[in-house]
């Protein structure tokens, strides 16, 4: 009798470790952090450059007709 409650004690704290061993790891999981906002890659002064250079070109065009 004693060694059957000893099995079955046994078979409990092996269940139960089976089972924490599949819920622990869930415990501190975290969802990703947000993907950061696009920052900007020069397009915008880029394209400010040349509007300000096609101008340049408009005036000194129309200057000299």
């Amino acid at each position: 009798m004693e060694v059957l409650a000893f099995r079955l004690q046994y078979f409990l704290m092996a269940i139960f470790a089976l089972a924490l061993l599949l819920v622990v790891p869930t415990i501190n999981a975290q969802s990703p952090a947000p993907a950061p906002p696009p920052t900007s890659d020069g397009m915008a002064i880029d394209q400010g450059i040349a509007y300000g250079l096609m101008l340049v070109a408009l005036l000194l065009t129309y200057i000299i007709h």
